[in-house]
């Protein structure tokens, strides 16, 4: 018989970008799945929005307001979630950035300088608190990072974009060599386009870039958040205990071509 217990019942689970898309849609399906959520995000009335849904639904959420580029805002995050709770059993580091439409060489310094420092600073400042704070407790943890095709493929994103989530993948697996003796799992999610929150902003600026978006995917369409959530669900779950060090494609099936 199949048990009953919920995937990440007593879990303590850190989620970036929480504030919409698919870090929204994370934090309820984790919720849902009995972690105590702390969700970091820099608009703190849309984490209030989401954490006042969760805990009116039975489940545990904290709120704290941060920029994952800002590090003592992580580590502040992940202190609150020590104090709260004991200590941190998963992450699923989700905040991003991205453009699309400027050819290189055209590129804004400052472009260049938001999409890499949400993308892989934010990461990196991220994947060290979070480690930090699983070595000292001795946990066995779970990190997700969010990735995209983007970092397997040139898809026509902006440039550094494309880099960035190559770095993600790099950062991931260095990670899980490292810390895997200490059993601390990482893995990467490879995503596809996705219904957000910043591609509805996209897509209302340039609708022609519909079809490029989802045209190279098998199913031809963009994900749903709750979709890629599910797959940061298995990787943060005691499940997935024998995956570390991948890159998980969550992405219509776009990199099997």
């Amino acid at each position: 018989m199949a048990s009953t217990t919920p995937l990440l019942h007593g879990k303590t689970v850190m989620i970036t970008g929480a504030s919409s898309g698919i870090g929204a849609a994370a934090a309820r399906a984790f919720a849902a799945e009995g972690a105590a959520v702390v969700l970091m995000a820099r608009r703190a009335d849309k984490l209030e929005h989401h954490a006042r849904l969760i805990r009116e639904d039975g489940g545990e959420a904290l709120c704290v307001a941060g920029d994952v580029t800002d590090s003592g805002d992580v580590r502040h995050a992940v202190d609150r979630a020590r104090d709260a709770y004991g200590g941190l059993d998963a992450a699923f580091n989700n905040a991003g950035w991205a453009s699309s439409g400027t050819p290189l060489h055209k590129t804004p310094d400052d472009d260049y300088d938001r999409i890499m420092d949400v993308n892989v600073r934010g990461v990196w400042n991220c994947l060290r608190a979070q480690i930090a704070a699983m070595l000292e407790t001795g946990t066995r943890g779970a990190i997700v990072n969010t990735s995209s095709v983007a970092g397997l493929r040139a898809t026509g994103t902006a440039a550094p974009y494309i880099a960035a989530k190559h770095a993600v993948l790099g950062l991931t697996r260095a990670a899980a060599d490292e810390y895997g003796p200490h059993g601390i799992r990482v893995n990467a999610l490879v995503v596809g386009s996705t219904r957000t929150e910043l591609m509805d902003e996209v897509l209302t600026r340039t609708p022609s870039l519909y079809e490029p978006f989802t045209g190279r995917a098998i199913q031809r369409r963009l994900a749903d958040p709750s979709e890629v959530a599910q797959a940061a669900l298995w990787l943060c779950s005691d499940r997935s205990s024998f995956t570390t060090g991948a890159a998980v494609a969550v992405d219509g099936g776009w990199t099997a071509r």
